[in-house]
């Protein structure tokens, strides 16, 4: 467990109200706790501990989510205003609606059920989001099959991000449109689309609103355990890519979000909508734009595997980035692309590799920077908004050398997000929220 607090903050404690926004990423869940101007007040993080089979991962977020509210500064916490909470998309959950139980699941955001696919493709418009093993409507019309269907009864659908806000105010069936998207949800019109509203098991989608809007105020057994005010709302959530986005503050058409982690995903705002299931590329609703996004294989998974990161430092400080390199590869961890080529086969490429490893590395860095340029100029070719300026985010975005690379192959500015935390992200959101409170249940 990690926790810090801002000494800054103690003159302000019970009197600023503070927002709290929890990422629940791959690996381990993060709190941030902000204020109005948007200042860190508090922050930590917890790992996962799963044990057992697929129930242990719920077992272990539920353990996490509580952990990191206990690890608050009890001062803070009556002065909690609203939470709010991202999850892995598509990572999903079946719930008995009546006693709670988990039905089925979770199943994670990576694992495929091609089995439903067939179904799934003979109702849903070619290429669309939904059209892959790894869509939530792929893992619900699976699960529909194997339980018969008729034999659902009060199930209901919920993703990560949705069953941890129930946790915490008791509602079931509440989504948000970014959530959604992969089951079907049309985000544009605003409902679900008729080809799937039609189906058996729609009464097992949940309602769904804007990212941030209030649900309800937290329940009151939750309040008493761990200081909250009775005050306190909770909103919902989002995804943790979109989350990882909204922490870069920028939402202007052009403007972009490079994550650099163990894979490379990029986001772009666009005054048009561009949704390709043949390249992975789909939109989510960002008010009144789109976030256009795509991942590649690619990025530090692969440095990973042939560098130490006192290596990748060391190596780093040598490389000349204003300088192209010669060398041609396409970095991958193993077999298989999806954007900005799709291809289940395609072959790892890190050869031929020189004697000096500064610049085997730099022409690693640079054929990752031509993969990311080639995801922007697809997603051009596909009819979204040209990219202006991009911001990085992520374990690469350290790297100021790459960032320098970037910058000279994407032929726009290139610069680090102040900001890169998805649970960032998600305490804007409960911020957002804290200002649509009208109406809200208790």
């Amino acid at each position: 467990m990690l926790s810090r607090q801002n000494p800054e903050a103690d003159a302000a404690t019970g009197t600023t109200p503070l927002y709290l926004g929890i990422d629940f990423g791959t690996s381990g869940a993060r709190y941030a706790l902000i204020d109005r101007q948007g200042a860190i007040h508090s922050e930590g993080k917890r790992p996962y501990s799963p044990v057992g089979d697929a129930a242990g991962w719920a077992s272990s977020w539920r353990a996490a989510l509580f952990q990191l509210i206990d690890d608050i500064p009890p001062t803070l916490r009556p002065s909690i205003s609203s939470i709010s909470i991202d999850g892995t998309s598509a990572t999903t959950l079946v719930v008995d609606s009546e006693t709670g139980e988990l039905l089925a699941g979770p199943f994670l955001y990576n694992e495929s059920f091609p089995d439903a696919l067939p179904a799934v493709a003979s109702i849903a418009p070619a290429n669309h989001t939904v059209c892959s093993g790894t869509s939530t409507l792929c893992k619900l019309v699976s699960w529909w099959n194997a339980a018969g269907g008729g034999s659902a009864g009060a199930a209901v659908l919920m993703h990560q991000s949705d069953w941890l806000l129930w946790l915490l105010h008791g509602q079931y069936g509440v989504s948000d449109y970014n959530n959604a998207l992969k089951v079907g949800y049309d985000p544009e019109a605003g409902a679900y689309p008729s080809w799937l509203a039609s189906q058996p098991y729609a009464p097992m989608l949940p309602s769904v609103r804007a990212p941030g809007d209030p649900i309800a105020a937290v329940r009151d057994d939750v309040c008493s355990q761990y200081g909250l005010s009775k005050e306190c709302v909770v909103c919902t959530g989002t995804t943790d890519s979109i989350a990882a986005f909204l922490a870069a503050r920028t939402s202007e058409p052009g403007r972009a979000v490079t994550s650099l982690g163990s894979t490379l995903a990029i986001k772009l705002v666009s005054k048009v909508r561009v949704d390709d299931a043949r390249f992975g590329v789909y939109s989510h609703r960002l008010d009144d734009a789109w976030l256009v996004g795509g991942a590649s294989n690619t990025g530090g998974a692969v440095l990973r595997q042939l560098f130490t990161d006192d290596q990748l430092v060391a190596l780093s400080r040598s490389i000349d980035p204003a300088a192209a390199s010669p060398l041609d590869y396409y970095p991958l961890p193993r077999k298989g692309e999806r954007f900005p080529v799709s291809d289940p086969d395609m072959a790892p490429r890190l050869q031929p590799r020189p004697e000096s490893d500064v610049e085997y590395l730099h022409g690693i860095l640079e054929s990752i920077a031509r993969i990311e340029a080639k995801g922007y100029n697809l997603l051009r070719e596909l009819g979204a908004t040209a990219v202006e300026e991009v911001f990085t985010a992520g374990g690469g975005a350290q790297n100021d050398k790459w960032t320098a690379i970037q910058e000279r192959v994407l032929g726009v500015p290139v610069r680090k997000a102040e900001q890169t935390e998805a649970a960032y992200g998600a305490a804007l959101l409960a911020l957002k929220g804290a200002g649509r409170r009208v109406g809200v249940q208790s």
